[in-house]
């Protein structure tokens, strides 16, 4: 009998994160019987990566409202699968990271009587205010687990502290470089007409491509960024910056009023994952408060600049792979000049080892699976 899986996300973050998961346990159908379940806390994004790697939900719960708040989406969440697992009975269900899909998605799952197995566990900035409320997610979904799969050494450092069991733990790197390594060729072969048009008007230019959505830099977080971007095109108008804005209207206002008519940056919509994977190659390093860009943009040899003041990710911090620079104008500014200009101490860090993984994370997760089920 096969063992039956349901893979719960709702996010385009999780969605890039748990496709070659999805990918990998359906090549082996002779053991699992794999389902996929989307709340769509993210909608429009979340359809272009599902799109991307071909995949159709088995179920979509279509969550996302016009300003939908926190308490609402955790109770939509949590009512909704109760029919999804009803209908299911699913032996396993996998979740990824700190999203509220992932937390709310954990205590359905736990009440259902699965087995829960947390995907990327054991990250940890051990302030629950920062970042909000993915901390609280991630430690909540760290109780409920059955099963671990952190991606670093230090991941499990942090679960161990938290007296969760050793065996229960299992190392397999990020998912998220089996996802980028998977599809950066694919992207390279077929690009979009985007990508095609980001080519021409790019020509040879130098680029700086910038992300920024977090809640915690809302407000006068994202009114010091702005200005310290504005200043390092001021100081180098050779180089392009190139920044899709979030949609929310506390990033927009204060990027398009700040940053709206200077001719060496670029303001676009978010990009389909295939077009960001090519603009992250093309870029010459990355100013980001993404957790995800932490990961991805070592494989591709880029350095990053994390606007903000505490991650969870302190391995790449540790290597040297990403440099904390909060949302302090001048350490954001001194910073990226400061790679832009020094060309040994940029060749040195865009050389440096990715700390979280080599492309195998989900075969690892696969075989630790059926290894328990034999």
């Amino acid at each position: 009998m096969r063992t039956k899986n349901l893979i719960i996300f709702g996010t385009r973050p999780e969605a890039i994160k748990m496709a070659p998961l999805v990918q990998e346990f359906k090549a082996n159908a002779e053991n699992f019987e794999t389902k996929v379940c989307v709340t769509a806390q993210h909608r429009e994004m979340l359809d272009q990566v599902l799109e991307f790697f071909e995949i159709i939900p088995d179920f979509d719960l279509n969550l996302m409202k016009p300003g939908q708040n926190l308490y609402d989406l955790t109770a939509d969440i949590i009512v909704q699968l109760k029919e999804v697992l009803e209908e299911f009975q699913p032996d396993y269900v996998y979740v990824h990271g700190d999203t509220t899909t992932t937390m709310a998605g954990s205590i359905a799952s736990f009440y259902s009587g699965a087995k829960v197995c947390h995907v990327e566990a054991g990250l940890r900035t051990f302030n629950k205010r920062s970042p909000f409320p993915e901390e609280v997610n991630r430690q909540v979904t760290g109780r409920i687990a059955d099963v671990h799969f952190a991606p670093t050494s230090t991941s499990k450092e942090n679960l161990l502290q938290e007296n969760i069991a050793k065996e229960s733990i299992v190392i397999t790197g990020n998912t998220v470089i089996d996802a980028l390594l998977g599809s950066v060729e694919k992207v390279n072969e077929n690009p979009s007409q985007l990508i095609k048009e980001l080519q021409k008007e790019l020509g040879e230019q130098e680029v700086v491509l910038v992300t920024g959505h977090r809640r915690e830099n809302h407000g006068a977080g994202f009114e010091r960024i702005c200005k310290a971007l504005k200043q390092i095109a001021e100081q180098k108008p050779q180089v392009m910056i190139v920044y899709p804005v979030h949609l929310n209207p506390k990033v927009q206002e204060p990027v398009n009023r700040i940053l709206g008519d200077i001719q060496n940056i670029k303001l676009i919509d978010p990009l389909a994952y295939q077009d960001f994977i090519w603009l992250m190659n093309r870029s010459k390093l990355i100013i980001t408060d993404s957790g995800g860009v932490q990961e991805e943009a070592p494989s591709l040899g880029k350095p990053v600049l994390v606007m903000r003041d505490t991650t969870e990710r302190p391995e790449a911090v540790e290597v040297g792979t990403v440099i904390l620079v909060g949302t302090d104008t001048d350490k954001i500014i001194n910073e990226t000049l400061d790679l832009l200009n020094n060309e040994s101490r940029f060749e040195e860090m865009s050389k440096l080892h990715n700390p979280y993984g080599d492309g195998e994370a989900c075969k690892r997760i696969v075989t630790h699976i059926r290894n328990l089920e034999q």
